[in-house]
């Protein structure tokens, strides 16, 4: 039987979002309309939808321009070429993470997932009846994980690793040589990897001309390589729930195939058409440059933010991606963490400015952790952390600590 556990930073969403009046919780890049998309195009006579078109399921796999653009994202850079039979499109990568899982993953298998990341990427295949440890990235090591801890929780029952690249809720980045070690580790023991790559290619502080520039793992030669991504975060369109899965194992698509039918027929054509116009070559170098753009632009506030409060709070400042991973803390010592939970409620209460406690949402160990989302409108960020300061000044001294040892 099938039991999930409680998915603790949707419910956070879930309770707290409506009431927020500045959003520093959201993962996504601010939001655009259908108009605003347009405006990225350089063919100014193209249009985002085709209101001729009947409104059957459409392709059952995804739309014949929506795949051949993602294959063209990964065919690129004189990689081999992807072909677009080697791609499924979903509702969102959160459903292309759970039919890998629910296709490929049972009891008996063993599960290695890179940790802090979003919970499904560990909780669903526990949940599946799975064995799975985490692979432990810390903040002292900015929030990379040791290769020789992978090594150390192989057991001949591994089945996959799993990553998230970049991360969420660090903005860590795993470069090009932890990615080689990581398949190498998975090559020689037979092992199948999947990497979540819905913050990809958000990367604002990594240039591609950098040799540790990570590519898509699915670029790296290993054939038993899944990927997952998604139009919502990097492309500042969740409204169209609209992701994908890539493999080059095509017997991994096949099996996916199958249980999606279970699930989704078809993503909506509307949708899909929507995806395929953002991913035009017309469009998407335009409008991922407004996106990183604004990652840049925003990363420099909530710096700015933490530089001025040291003495609260610290941080591993992020290379990639639309979240930071902050710690609060009292008298200017780490290990006086403070109560997230209840910092993150008073806030909204009296500034309206959401954020997401990371004890809560990501694991009890993150004592004094916030997860902050700072690619939303830039006004919205600058009068948000204006609001944080001021909340600081008047209320912080009144928070509790955790009421855990911070370790």
């Amino acid at each position: 039987m099938v039991h999930l556990e409680p998915f603790s930073v949707e419910l956070w969403m879930d309770k707290y979002e409506t009431k927020a009046k500045y959003q520093l919780a959201e993962t996504c890049c601010a939001s655009i309309s259908i108009e605003d998309l347009k405006s990225f195009s350089d063919d100014k006579s193209a249009e985002v939808l085709q209101p001729a078109t009947k409104l059957t399921y459409g392709s059952i796999r995804g739309s014949d321009a929506l795949r051949s653009n993602l294959a063209k994202l990964y065919s690129s850079r004189g990689g081999t070429p992807l072909s677009p039979e080697s791609i499924l499109t979903t509702p969102g990568a959160i459903a292309a993470n759970y039919l890998y899982f629910y296709s490929l993953i049972g009891p008996g298998d063993h599960v290695i997932c890179h940790y802090p990341t979003y919970q499904a990427l560990y909780s669903v295949p526990a949940s599946l009846g799975a064995e799975v440890d985490l692979w432990h990235a810390r903040p002292e090591k900015a929030w990379i994980p040791d290769i020789e801890e992978l090594e150390a929780l192989i057991k001949p029952n591994t089945k996959l690793i799993v990553i998230n690249n970049p991360n969420n809720p660090t903005g860590a980045v795993l470069k090009k040589s932890l990615l080689k070690k990581i398949i190498d580790v998975a090559a020689k023991n037979d092992i199948m990897i999947l990497s979540d790559e819905v913050y990809r290619p958000i990367f604002h502080s990594i240039t591609p001309v950098e040799s540790e520039f990570p590519p898509s793992l699915l670029n790296m030669g290993y054939s038993k390589v899944t990927v997952t991504g998604s139009l919502s975060k990097a492309y500042a369109l969740a409204g169209i729930r609209v992701g994908w899965l890539a493999s080059r194992d095509q017997d991994v698509i096949e099996k996916v195939a199958h249980a999606r039918h279970y699930t989704t027929i078809s993503v909506s054509q509307l949708d899909e058409q929507v995806a395929a116009f953002a991913l035009d070559a017309n469009t998407v170098h335009n409008l991922l440059s407004r996106n990183i753009q604004l990652a840049k632009k925003n990363l420099a506030l909530l710096e700015k933010f933490v530089n001025k409060h040291d003495d609260l709070c610290r941080w591993v400042r992020p290379l990639a991606g639309t979240t930071a991973f902050v710690k609060f803390h009292k008298d200017g010592d780490p290990d006086s963490p403070i109560d997230a939970v209840e910092f993150c409620k008073q806030l909204l209460e009296k500034t309206g400015v959401m954020f997401v406690p990371g004890d809560e949402s990501f694991g009890k160990e993150f004592l004094g952790y916030v997860r902050i989302g700072y690619v939303n409108d830039t006004e919205v960020v600058e009068e948000g952390l204006q609001k944080v300061r001021q909340f600081i000044k008047k209320e912080f001294d009144d928070l509790p600590l955790s009421a855990q040892k911070s370790t």
